[in-house]
């Protein structure tokens, strides 16, 4: 696994969940506008 290091103002923890050919993580509406970065830290599950 690589190592990362951000600055940032907030960390959230989620699950990528099914959307249409792709996937989404929610994140709160007050993050609206905002530039977001986002780090998979696991394997994607091979039955999706």
């Amino acid at each position: 696994m690589d190592r990362f290091e951000i600055e940032g103002e907030e960390v959230l923890d989620g699950t990528a969940k099914p959307s249409g050919n792709s996937a989404h993580v929610i994140v709160p509406k007050r993050w609206r506008g905002a530039d977001v970065k986002v780090v998979r830290v696991s394997e994607p599950d091979s039955n999706e």
